[in-house]
């Protein structure tokens, strides 16, 4: 009766823990990602392979929305600047789930006006981080997620 009563005690500690609380469904995931996304700013640093000895530069990316089309297919609208480019763009890529965190994944993909892409990114709560390729320069990448509004760096 003892070793029952002990069982019984564990497991409602357990549940109200949370051990055994629900996990969100992958609806519930994906649209906790569009709306964490939409009207958010990512800013951070970006590092090029062989230049280590060099500072990560600087990097902002604006995001108006994030949608998911079809399948693992999202269209990220957001405001690229690259170089001497500053292009709004609706870009399809694919969204793939570790759990409850999200990574777009980019197999050279063109951007007109700005070249070709290979990248992976995940996001997780307020940061991101990920790794990314030009043609034969690439590197990684890393920063804070921010909304739009709360960006007092906006030029």
């Amino acid at each position: 009766m003892m070793k029952r009563t002990s069982l019984l005690l564990t497991m409602l500690c357990l549940v109200a823990s949370g051990v055994f609380a629900a996990e969100p469904s992958q609806a519930d995931l994906e649209k906790q990602f569009s709306d964490r996304m939409a009207g958010t700013v990512l800013i951070g640093s970006f590092t090029i392979d062989g230049k280590e000895d060099q500072a990560p530069k600087a990097e902002r990316y604006e995001i108006d929305s994030v949608k998911k089309l079809r399948d693992d297919y999202w269209i990220f609208t957001a405001r690229i600047k690259y170089g001497k480019n500053d292009l709004k763009v609706p870009i399809t890529v694919k969204v793939l789930w570790a759990g409850d965190t999200p990574m777009v994944s980019l197999t050279d993909l063109t951007i007109p006006g700005l070249g070709t892409f290979t990248s992976r990114v995940l996001f997780y709560e307020e940061r991101y981080a990920g790794t990314w390729q030009h043609g034969k320069v690439g590197g990684h990448l890393f920063g804070k997620i921010q909304k739009a509004d709360a960006d007092t760096s906006a030029e």
